[in-house]
This record gives structure tokens, sequence and C-alpha cells, in this order.
């Protein structure tokens, strides 16, 4: 599984999003559990979708690989105030 991070440098809320993120990964919580980061700023079609919605977390299922479209599923954002481990409780919800 692989969580997607759209994300923008000097936004605050993703600094910290993708902070506890990476710790959850790093904590091996969830054994096959990747994160990739994506900068908006980076690519004209994410600036355009996600400039306004940043941070944006994606859950991509490998088993759902052969398909790039139907394979990523939102999460909802998590509040700015919460630590790793209510995080990791929302994650549980969705892998």
């Amino acid at each position: 599984m692989r969580l997607i991070l759209y994300t923008k440098s000097g936004c605050h809320l993703c600094e910290g999003l993708q902070e506890k993120l990476e710790q959850i990964v790093q904590t091996g919580s969830f054994p096959s559990l990747e994160l990739e980061v994506r900068d908006i700023t980076s690519c004209e079609e994410w600036f355009g979708v996600y400039q306004y919605e940043v941070p944006v977390v994606f859950l991509v299922n490998r088993q759902d690989a052969k398909d790039a479209k139907g394979r990523e599923q939102p999460i909802p954002r998590p509040s700015p105030r919460a630590s790793v481990q209510q995080l990791e409780q929302m994650l549980r919800k969705y892998v």
C-alpha cells in the first residue's frame, strides 16, 4: 500500500502532516505502507486541482495497480492537531 500526499512548499499544514505520516511509515505500524510526496507546483495539472486543497492524501492499493485511475482512494484530511497515534487510528479505517 502507498499513501500519496499532495503538498506545496511553505504550507505548514502540509509539512506537519508529512512529518506525522513519515513517523508512521518509519515505525512500521503498517509494514507494507510507503509514502509518496507530490509537490503540486511541479505539475500544472496537480496545481490546478489542488491549489486550494492541500494537503490532500490518497491511498493506493497495490492490488489495483493495473488500473492507474481507479486505484487512488481519497482519505479525509485529518485535523492539524491530530497526534501521530490518532492519525494511525484513522488510517486503520482505510488500510
